[in-house]
């Protein structure tokens, strides 16, 4: 039971560090692969290729002051962010992020125990990522409604409209994939598909992991469906009063969102952790999350904004009914 606690409260204290630590490279290697696909330099001057630039970053947002508009409501507009960053790291705790392995004998007090591969293996992982990163529109939401600004009002309506049509189209998406799997659990998932390539969802169910992508993007809040925040139109949405700390913390929580859909793309439809080849499972699901983090960096660079009625029309119009009559083709195969 010790050795139990202990490696969650060492796995915990990783997945923080690591993940916020990613969130802040990644705003690095999004501006680096951005500047690059248009011909600039980015980030070059404080450190090696400009490294340092996310240590500059988060100085610059630890020490500027933390504004509070006169008439907003102080405690929900605090709290926002807090609730933002929150979801996307509960929503990591059932998503596993390595191999199990166990602790090496020489280790004092918890040698020889068994490290399972998530924080909190539970059967319904799927469920419950889904329901913590659609609780994290609580976050965009509340902050533009809590700050007084019309500016921060349309980006909170966006939020709603956006966040809780694609949450929607993402269930539908993974839906027929849990019918051929029989389960709602990620550790099943990557059971499902030890058999190597040919085992990988995605050759059964390509419109799904289609529809989940589509899905992720908007759920995330990246371009093109970047409406929340689009700052030819709305400035900068729901985060337009914030400064320093707090507009980091959307941040943080965008990129661990980001990193989440990457993981449950990578487990879901590519095979997760299983060992590829010569190539071992912690490796193989480090270059399928990085190759969806910067396909997302991709379509950044490839495609425009949309229009708030395009997102709309695309989403109930044409996702939809494509994902209901997978999920009526799967059923019917299954059946047969």
């Amino acid at each position: 039971m010790d050795a139990l606690l202990i490696g969650t409260v060492i796995k915990i204290v990783l997945v923080l560090a690591i993940v916020a630590a990613l969130a802040g490279f990644g705003t690095y290697l999004e501006r680096k692969v951005l500047a690059f696909m248009q011909r600039r330099l980015g980030p070059t001057h404080v450190g090696p290729f400009g490294l340092l630039q996310i240590v500059a970053d988060g100085i610059k947002l630890f020490t500027k002051e933390d504004f509070i508009p006169q008439n907003a409501n102080k405690f929900i507009f605090m709290m926002a962010p807090v609730v933002t960053a929150a979801t996307a790291f509960i929503a990591l705790s059932a998503v596993p992020l390595f191999p199990t392995f166990t602790i090496p004998d020489a280790i004092p007090f918890i040698g020889g125990a068994i490290v399972p591969s998530v924080i909190a293996d539970i059967n319904v992982a799927i469920l419950f990522v889904l329901g913590m990163m659609g609780a994290g529109l609580y976050g965009p939401l509340l902050a533009g409604m809590a700050q007084a600004n019309k500016w921060g009002i349309i980006g909170a309506a966006r939020t709603a409209v956006q966040f809780l049509s694609y949450e929607v189209v993402t269930g539908l998406s993974i839906l027929a994939p849990i019918m051929l799997v029989g389960s709602l659990s990620l550790i099943d998932f990557n059971n499902a598909q030890t058999g190597g390539i040919g085992s990988w969802i995605v050759w059964q169910q390509p419109v799904a992991f289609v529809l989940f992508l589509i899905a992720g993007f908007a759920e995330t809040n990246r371009t093109p469906f970047d409406l929340l925040e689009h700052e030819a139109e709305v400035v900068s949405g729901y985060a337009t009063e914030y400064s320093g700390l707090r507009w980091g913390m959307f941040f943080i929580g965008e990129y661990a969102n980001m990193i989440t859909i990457a993981l449950l793309a990578s487990i879901i439809f590519f095979g997760g952790f299983t060992p590829l080849g010569f190539i071992p499972g912690w490796l193989a699901i480090l270059l399928k999350v990085t190759f969806f983090f910067f396909l997302m960096l991709w379509v950044r660079a490839s495609w425009p904004h949309i229009r708030p009625d395009q997102l709309m029309w695309f989403c109930w119009k044409v996702l939809m009914p494509i994902a209901v009559i997978n999920i009526i083709i799967t059923g019917i195969v299954i059946m047969i």
